[in-house]
């Protein structure tokens, strides 16, 4: 019989965090993959866990999640853990479950912390839709090409970053986004926890006068919509009707399809824009 991977949530700051079912399957298990054995042996003795552990991190998840599951094949339970808050978010665990459910073995995730949430509801910023980015990339045509897409970006924006790179990626993100609202959640669940609401010119000139401390989740508010609509349609006015509606043809539209388009961009009416295409032409 196939054994089972357990992806356990285990606390970012405050050990109390952790589940009574998360302790009790860390105790079950034959195994537990983590992240940073070293990190872990604290949080397993803490709660007096002597389940064996095994060294499961970026740089040997490809071949060492290929040995954990030939253990799961012959019938071993494995539970992963990451160095804090739920495996699979921003760490290696996402390659194990899909190394795992390939192999047809069965992965289960105990819910528990998880950092983006915690500080995405502290924040004060809207929570209904949002988008999670982990940290940027370190690549610069990367990182620019996710900043990019982040200018239009109409939902909440989560990120991650390490204190010694706060300053220079609220930096980029001023000069890709412009002054946007931003919360700063540092800390989180630990002693020093604060939350530091405020935008990311006033964060900027803050942090250059204060040294970060912690890992940091920022925060971001999304685009305006309207604002967002309103640029759009300023960008198609620079075109005149003629030369908007040949782009859409262009495109392969027929010329019902692209008139109600170029309606809809220029917030007109299609007979509108029918009228005008007609007066164009007579000149």
């Amino acid at each position: 019989m196939a054994g089972k991977l357990y992806l356990c949530a285990t606390p970012i700051g405050n050990l109390e965090d952790i589940t009574f079912r998360v302790v009790r399957t860390l105790k079950e298990v034959d195994l537990i993959a983590a992240e940073d054995t070293r990190h872990s042996i604290k949080l397993l003795n803490h709660f007096e866990i002597t389940t064996p552990m095994t060294s499961y991190h970026e740089f040997n998840k490809y071949d060492k999640a290929k040995y954990l599951v030939e253990q799961m094949k012959q019938g071993l339970s494995v539970a992963c853990v990451t160095d804090a808050g739920t495996p699979g978010i921003s760490d290696p665990g996402e390659e194990l479950v899909r190394q795992c459910l390939e192999a047809g073995i069965e992965v289960t995730s105990l819910p528990g912390p998880a950092a983006c949430i915690t500080a995405l509801t502290m924040s004060g910023l809207p929570t209904r839709r949002f988008c999670f980015e982990a940290f940027l990339p370190s690549d610069k045509k990367e990182k620019q090409e996710v900043l990019e897409e982040l200018k239009t970006e109409t939902r909440t924006i989560v990120l991650y970053e390490a204190p010694h790179r706060l300053l220079k990626t609220l930096r980029e993100l001023n000069e890709a986004l412009g002054n946007r609202d931003i919360t700063i959640c540092r800390e989180l669940t630990k002693k020093h926890e604060t939350v530091f609401v405020t935008t990311l010119e006033c964060a900027i000139a803050f942090y250059e006068e204060e040294e970060p401390r912690g890992e940091c989740v920022i925060v971001v508010r999304g685009r305006n919509p309207e604002e967002l609509k309103e640029e759009k349609r300023q960008n198609w006015m620079e075109l005149s009707i003629g030369e908007h509606m040949e782009y859409y043809l262009k495109q392969g539209m027929d010329k019902k399809t692209a008139m109600k388009a170029v309606a809809k961009d220029r917030n007109m009416q299609k007979r509108d824009v029918y009228q005008a295409l007609l007066e164009a032409n007579d000149k």
